[in-house]
C-alpha cells in the first residue's frame, strides 16, 4: 500500500473541494485531493452555466425579511464579478429578461433589479433597464408577442471546465491529484482523532494519506463520509434535483437569455443561449441522492410545456442533450430531517473527530467557501496559515487586462496553426474558452494532421483528445465529451458518433478504455 503525509486530504474534487486544494496550496500547505470519480463529474458539472448572485434570492430576503438571504446576494454578485475578471475566457457577461405586460411589473422589476446592480458594488456588469415590446420582439423573435420586460445583467460560464482548472492549478502548484480513488476507511490516533485515510481505486489498490486535517467537499454525499467517520453524526443533506434539456432550435438569436419569474406552481426556469442552441431549465424536486442526476419523463414535459407556451411557435422542440444535478440544500442543525429550512448558504462543521465538512453553498460562492474552510482548518492545526501567494488560475495571465491582451494576440498565432476551413473562427474560440492562454502551447504539440476539427457542434480535434487523456485526467469517454469539452451535453447523439474514437484512444494512451460514466453505465452529460 502506497504512504503518503500530507498536511491537508481535501475529499471531492467538485468546486468547493477543488477550490479548497487550489486556496490551500497558495497558503504553503502540502495538499491531496481525492474524487470518487471525475473531477467536477457530480453536481459541479451540471448547473445552469449562470454565474449569478440569485435575483430569486434577493426577492426572497425582502418578502421574509432575511438578512443572511441578502447577504448571500451581496457576497455572490462580489464572487460573479471576480471570475468574470480572472477567467474572461470562459465566463462571460449575459444580459438577461424578465417578461412583464404590466406597468406595474415593469415598477417592479426595475426597482428589485436596480437593488440587485446596486448590491454588485464596484463589480456592477451592468444596468438593469426596461426593454420594449418591439426590441423584446427582435431578440426573441419566437417569443409570444405582446410583452415588454426589464433586462439585466448576470454571468454565463463553463462549470466543468472552471472546475477542471482549479483542481489543475492546484496540482501545478503541488497538490497531489487522484481520480476514481474512493475514501473507504480513516484511521484514529489515540485521542480519536483522524490521523489518515485509506482510499482505493476502481482497480483495487490501495493508498494511506496522513494527513494533518481532512475535509469533506463532497457535496450531495457530505453525509456518507461524515458518517464513515463518526456513525453517530446526524444527516444534514437535503437533495433537490434541477432538470436541463438542451433544444436544437436556437430560441435567444439575440443572445439575451429570459426568466420565466414565477411558473404556475411557482418555479423558476431560464431559457438561456446556448452553443448556438438553447438550455432550458431548471426544475427544483426533492430527490434521492441516487435519482440526482436522471431527468425523469415528468420533468422533462414540465419544462418543454413552459417552452410551448412561451415560444408557441416551436410546436415540437428537438431534445438534443438533457441532464440533472442534485443541489446540496443543507439543514439547520438541530432541525428534523424533513424540515422545510433548507437554504443555499454554506456551513463549514467541524466533527468531534477532526473532520472538517464544507456542506451546502453554490457555485459562485466556491472561494469564500473554501477561505472559511481553511479557517477551520487553521483551528485545526492551531496555528494560522500563511498569506496566499499569487497562484493565477491555469490559462490565465497575472492581471485580467494581461489575459484580454494576450488572448487576442493569441488568436491570430492559433489561426496560423490551424486547418483553413468553413470552421477556423469557431475553432479558435472553441480553443481559447477551454483553455485560455494555454490553448497556443496544447495544439502546438498536436501533430498538424490531428488538429482537423472532428464535429461542427463543437470543433474538437483528436489532439484535444489526447490532451484531455494524458494530460487532463480524462479516463472515460464521458470525461472527455461531457466536461473536458462540452459536446455530450449540446448533442448526446454527436458525441455517442465520436465515442468509438475516443475509446480507441483511451486504450491506446492508458491501455484502460472506460466508456461508461461512474454514475451511469452509459455516455452521459
Amino acid at each position: 500500500m502506497a504512504d503518503h503525509n500530507v498536511d491537508l486530504l481535501v475529499i471531492g474534487a467538485g468546486a468547493s473541494g477543488a477550490s479548497v486544494a487550489m486556496e490551500a496550496v497558495r497558503r504553503g500547505l502540502t495538499v491531496a485531493l481525492l474524487d470518487a470519480g471525475d473531477i467536477g463529474g457530480g453536481t459541479s458539472c451540471r448547473s445552469t452555466k449562470l454565474l449569478h448572485g440569485g435575483v430569486r434570492y434577493l426577492e426572497l430576503a425582502f418578502k421574509t425579511f432575511d438578512l443572511a438571504q441578502l447577504q448571500l446576494v451581496r457576497e455572490a454578485l462580489l464572487e460573479r464579478g471576480h471570475w468574470l475578471e480572472q477567467a474572461p475566457f470562459l465566463a462571460h457577461r449575459l444580459e438577461l429578461v424578465l417578461p412583464t405586460d404590466t406597468l406595474w411589473g415593469q415598477l417592479y422589476y426595475q426597482a428589485g433589479l436596480g437593488l440587485y446592480d446596486l448590491l454588485a458594488g464596484q463589480q456592477r456588469i451592468g444596468r438593469s433597464r426596461g426593454i420594449s415590446r418591439d426590441a423584446l420582439q427582435e431578440s426573441l423573435p419566437m417569443l409570444k408577442p405582446g410583452r415588454g420586460g426589464v433586462a439585466y445583467s448576470d454571468g454565463q460560464f463553463d462549470d466543468a471546465r472552471l472546475n477542471l482548472l482549479l483542481a489543475r492549478t492546484a496540482e501545478q502548484g503541488g497538490a497531489s491529484l487522484r481520480t476514481r480513488c474512493r475514501v473507504v476507511g480513516f484511521e484514529r490516533s489515540a485521542d480519536g482523532r483522524l490521523s489518515a485515510a485509506i482510499s482505493e481505486t476502481d482497480t483495487g489498490m490501495q493508498e494511506h494519506w496522513a494527513a494533518g486535517v481532512i475535509v469533506n467537499a463532497t457535496g450531495i454525499q457530505a453525509d456518507s463520509i461524515r458518517q464513515l467517520a463518526d456513525p453517530q453524526a446526524a444527516p444534514r443533506m437535503l437533495t433537490s434535483r434541477g432538470c436541463h434539456l438542451v433544444l436544437k432550435q436556437n430560441l435567444c438569436p439575440g443572445g439575451q437569455g429570459l426568466l420565466v419569474p414565477s411558473t404556475a406552481d411557482g418555479r423558476v426556469l431560464f431559457m438561456l443561449p446556448f452553443h448556438g442552441r438553447t438550455l432550458v431549465g431548471t426544475t427544483d424536486a426533492p430527490c434521492a441522492i441516487d435519482a440526482a442526476t436522471t431527468p425523469t419523463n415528468e420533468e422533462e414535459a414540465y419544462l418543454l410545456g413552459y417552452v410551448r407556451q412561451w415560444f408557441p411557435a416551436v410546436s415540437d422542440p428537438t431534445v438534443t442533450s438533457r441532464w440533472a444535478g442534485g443541489r446540496p440544500l443543507l439543514r439547520p442543525a438541530g432541525d428534523s430531517l424533513n424540515s422545510s429550512r433548507v437554504v443555499r448558504e454554506h456551513e463549514v462543521e467541524q466533527l468531534p473527530c477532526g473532520l472538517v465538512s464544507v456542506m451546502g453553498g453554490k457555485w459562485t460562492t466556491c472561494r469564500p467557501m473554501a477561505d472559511d474552510t481553511l479557517q477551520a482548518v487553521a483551528a485545526q492545526m492551531g496555528r494560522p496559515l500563511g498569506a496566499p501567494q499569487q497562484l493565477n488560475l491555469l490559462g490565465s495571465a497575472d492581471t485580467p487586462s494581461e489575459t484580454r491582451q494576450l488572448l487576442m494576440e493569441q488568436a491570430g498565432q492559433l489561426k496560423d496553426l490551424l486547418p483553413d476551413g468553413p470552421l477556423r473562427d469557431q475553432q479558435i474560440t472553441h480553443l481559447q474558452s477551454n483553455h485560455g492562454l494555454q490553448a497556443l502551447p496544447m495544439i502546438s504539440r498536436v501533430d498538424p494532421t490531428l488538429r482537423q476539427p472532428l464535429s461542427s457542434v463543437i470543433p474538437l480535434c483528436q489532439g484535444e483528445i489526447d490532451h484531455a487523456i494524458q494530460r487532463e485526467h480524462s479516463r472515460s469517454a464521458s470525461d472527455v465529451l461531457s466536461r473536458r469539452c462540452r459536446l455530450a451535453m449540446v448533442d448526446l447523439a454527436e458525441a455517442r458518433r465520436l465515442q468509438p474514437l475516443v475509446e480507441e484512444r483511451l486504450d491506446q494512451l492508458t491501455g484502460t478504455a472506460v466508456s461508461t460514466s461512474p454514475i451511469n453505465h452509459q455516455l452521459m452529460p
